[in-house]
C-alpha cells in the first residue's frame, strides 16, 4: 500500500513545532533543543539534490541530511567510503538552494576529519562557507569527541553519529547491530555521553537495540535520532530512496516504504518509449507551426 506525502495541518500544530509549525524561517539547533524539552518527536530525511529537497521542504520535513549515503544511492559506489569533500560540497549546496525552512546538515565524508580536530575544522568550514549548510555530521563517539569540541568552539553545530557507523564498514566486515552485550552497551553509552559533553546538538543512533536506544534517549539532554534504533528516540531518519521505494534489492529491516517510486518511474519511462515508437508522441498539441 502506498502513502501520499501530506503537508502538515498548521491548525493542529503550534507555531514552534518542527513538523507542522507555521514559522517560515530556517530551523536552527535552538529549535531542535526546544523540541527535546517539549517532548516533540520529529522526522528527518536524506536529500541529495535541489528538486527532491524542495519537495521535502514543502512537505514540512524540518531537518534534512545530505548524507554520505549519496555514495550508494546516487553515485554508484558500493559503500560510503569513496565519497569526497568535493562531491559532498556540491550536493549540499544544491540541497540548500532547494530549501527555505529545513535545517540542512552536511555529512563529513570518510577521510575528511579522522586526522584530527584541525582537519575536521577545515572540512566543516568548507561545507558551511561553500555549501551554506546549517550544521555538519560526523561519525564516532569518544574517538571523535575532540573534533566535535573544536567545531562547536568555532561556531559550527555538530550532529554526532554512534552505533553502526557506515564509514567503518571495512572494520565491521558488514553492517551488524551495535551495542549488544553488556560491554558493547556500556561503550555505546560512553560514546553518546562523550559527544554530548563535547557539544553535539544531537546524536544519530544507528542499528542499536531498541532498549539501549531508549536508555540513551532518557539519559541525554540532547535529541537522539534513530535509524534502526526503536521508537523511543526523539527523532527518526531514513534514506529517502529507501523510504519512497526507489531503492532496488533487499532493504534493511528497519525501513518502511511509503511509496513505490521506482515502479512508477519505470512505468512512466516505458509509456513514453512506447508512444515514441508508435508515433503517438509528439501529438499535434505538442507541436509548433
Amino acid at each position: 500500500m502506498t502513502h501520499a506525502l501530506k503537508t502538515p495541518d498548521s491548525s493542529q500544530k503550534s507555531n514552534k513545532a518542527l513538523y507542522g509549525g507555521t514559522s517560515s524561517r530556517r530551523i536552527t539547533v535552538r529549535d531542535i533543543a526546544a523540541a527535546k524539552e517539549r517532548g516533540e518527536k520529529w522526522p528527518m530525511l536524506t536529500a541529495y539534490d535541489a528538486m527532491t529537497a524542495s519537495v521535502f521542504d514543502e512537505a514540512g520535513i524540518p531537518v534534512m541530511l545530505v548524507g554520505d549515503s549519496m555514495g550508494n544511492c546516487h553515485l554508484g559506489y558500493e559503500s560510503t567510503v569513496p565519497v569526497t569533500m568535493d562531491e559532498m560540497t556540491l550536493l549540499s549546496a544544491a540541497v540548500v538552494r532547494g530549501t527555505k525552512r529545513a535545517l540542512i546538515v552536511g555529512d563529513l565524508p570518510f577521510g575528511s576529519y579522522q586526522e584530527g580536530p584541525v582537519q575536521a575544522l577545515r572540512s566543516a568550514t568548507r561545507l558551511v562557507k561553500e555549501a551554506g549548510v546549517g550544521a555538519v555530521k560526523l561519525e564516532g563517539g569518544e574517538r571523535s569527541a575532540h573534533q566535535i569540541e573544536l567545531l562547536v568552539q568555532a561556531g559550527i553545530p555538530v550532529m554526532a553519529h554512534v552505533g553502526l557507523t557506515p564509514q567503518s564498514v571495512n572494520a565491521y566486515g558488514g553492517y551488524p547491530v551495535q551495542g549488544r552485550g553488556e560491554e558493547a552497551a556500556q561503550q555505546l553509552l560512553r560514546d553518546a555521553k562523550a559527544v554530548q559533553d563535547a557539544g553535539a546538538f544531537a546524536v544519530v543512533l544507528e542499528l542499536v537495540p531498541a532498549e539501549l536506544a531508549a536508555e540513551v534517549t532518557r539519559i541525554l539532554h540532547i535529541p537522539t535520532v534513530g535509524i534502526g534504533a526503536g521508537v523511543e528516540c526523539d527523532a527518526q531518519v531514513l534514506v529517502w530512496t529507501d523510504m519512497a521505494g526507489m531503492t532496488s534489492g533487499r532493504l534493511p529491516r528497519f525501513v518502511k516504504q511509503y511509496a513505490k517510486l521506482r515502479e512508477a518511474l519505470g512505468d512512466a519511462a516505458k509509456a513514453f518509449a512506447e508512444d515514441v515508437v508508435g508515433g503517438a508522441y509528439p501529438a499535434e498539441e505538442h507541436s509548433f507551426h
